[in-house]
């Protein structure tokens, strides 16, 4: 499938998953996609989530894809939701992520990156190409987020095969 033609598939209803990584000296992890409404300007690494998988998974998988970092989920951050020309409701869940090792490399996925680089939040600040998303996050992740819950089972009549809450 072409880049941004993944709306095709996914209907009018999208669920993505981004992940804010920052390493041992409070650098966040951004990428610049080379294409879509964020061409050119930081922003976290995301993507929709695909079928068979939560949307914490997407998160990690998709830093995983986008930058070669290996991380796993400790909460969420926050939760942007919207409707697209009064059609597409566009719902993206923004997981805090922690490194599995400090110091790994950027391996970028050129086929949809510029850059990726691990930035402060002061330079976020400053730079005119940050994000609007990426920007009012900087300016409120002190009083967000919510840690991840496992191994509470919901019962076997809803079939669940994976179930993590986040409070």
């Amino acid at each position: 499938m072409e880049k941004g033609a993944g709306w095709l598939k996914r209907g009018n209803v999208w669920l993505g998953a981004a992940g804010l990584v920052m390493d041992s000296s409070g650098r966040w992890l951004v990428v610049k996609k080379s294409y879509g409404g964020l061409k050119g300007q930081w922003s976290l690494p995301a993507g929709f989530v695909d079928q068979g998988e939560t949307a914490d998974e997407a998160a990690v998988r998709e830093v995983k894809e986008e930058t070669g970092i290996d991380c796993e989920v400790c909460g969420v951050v926050g939760i942007r939701s919207g409707v697209i020309k009064e059609e597409i409701s566009d719902n993206l869940i923004i997981f805090l992520l922690t490194l599995k090792e400090d110091g790994q490399p950027i391996i970028i996925e050129e086929k949809e990156l510029i850059d990726a680089a691990w930035l402060s939040t002061e330079e976020l600040k400053n730079d005119a190409h940050t994000s609007i998303l990426l920007g009012t996050l900087v300016d409120h992740i002190e009083s967000a987020s919510l840690f991840c819950q496992e191994g509470v089972d919901p019962g076997i009549q809803f079939g669940y095969t994976s179930y993590k809450l986040f409070f």
